[in-house]
């Protein structure tokens, strides 16, 4: 694969996303940037389901946002999400971006790390299913 798996999701925040100043509520981007990465892996064929058919739990260990202009209710946005880490960890960046304009709103990245089902034990490398269905070539 000549670049890193990614993919856009596109949504405008609900009403009940706003706090009174019509202004999503900051807790409420940790589900935008679940729906696109769920989006991004779902289009591997590698969403939690088959995660977790494969022996494996990807349990979200680190999650930072930088706040860069709010998002408001009704705003067509998209989320970019890109892998850009698969050996040790699967780490996640992602750009929140208004659709219209392509103003960069927000950035944020995710880090999982896949455990075993039956040890409970996190692996210190990523099941080889990860990178075959990433399409990516082994480090």
């Amino acid at each position: 694969m000549s670049s890193n798996p990614a993919a856009c999701w596109e949504f405008s925040p609900a009403f009940h996303d706003c706090d009174p100043m019509n202004v999503v509520w900051h807790g409420n981007y940790f589900r935008y940037l679940e729906n696109a990465r769920c989006h991004l892996l779902r289009q591997h064929d590698y969403d939690y389901p088959q995660m977790l058919e494969g022996g494996h739990l990807w349990p979200v260990v680190d999650a930072r946002i930088k706040y860069i202009r709010p998002l408001r209710y009704g705003q067509s946005l998209q989320v970019d999400a890109e892998v850009v880490e698969w050996e040790n960890r699967l780490k996640i960046n992602y750009r929140i971006s208004d659709r219209d304009s392509g103003e960069l709103l927000t950035r944020a990245h995710t880090i999982q790390v896949a455990v075993d089902v039956a040890s409970g034990e996190m692996l210190y490398v990523c099941p080889s299913i990860l990178w075959q269905r990433l399409g990516v070539q082994r480090q």
